[in-house]
């Protein structure tokens, strides 16, 4: 398996385990029947938990951008030093940014994002130039 889609692996698998803590805490505050119903006033997660879930709907987001350009890559056989940093980089970018926007760390969260768009222009640029 190459770097980049190890890379791949490890945020597809990190974004699909995000779920778990907001999900018990709102089963958590809510009880289980809320939790797996639709209660017509539900009540608040944490705050925390809140922006994780936040969080949670941003990687999904992004995860379709760096698939995509990932995949793409491989596909046309385009690798490098570059390419594979900019994976690890945004591996490392989408887990600081989760964390940052859980609890509520200024800079750090945005500072993330910005790091991880800029490793999918990187792939793009490589892919497109």
């Amino acid at each position: 398996m190459t770097v980049e889609l190890k890379y791949l692996a490890l945020v597809t698998t990190f974004t699909a385990l995000m779920w778990v803590p907001y999900i018990l805490n709102m089963i958590m505050v809510r009880g289980v029947l809320d939790a797996v119903g639709y209660p017509e006033n539900p009540k608040p997660m944490a705050p925390w938990a809140t922006r994780m879930k936040a969080a949670h709907y941003n990687a999904v987001e992004n995860l379709v951008v760096f698939a995509a350009l990932v995949l793409a890559a491989h596909a046309a056989g385009i690798k490098g030093e570059a390419i594979a940093l900019a994976c690890a980089i945004y591996f490392w970018a989408r887990v600081a940014h989760f964390f940052a926007y859980t609890f509520r760390v200024p800079w750090v969260r945005t500072i993330a994002f910005v790091i991880g768009v800029g490793c999918q222009l990187t792939i793009a640029g490589k892919l497109l130039g």
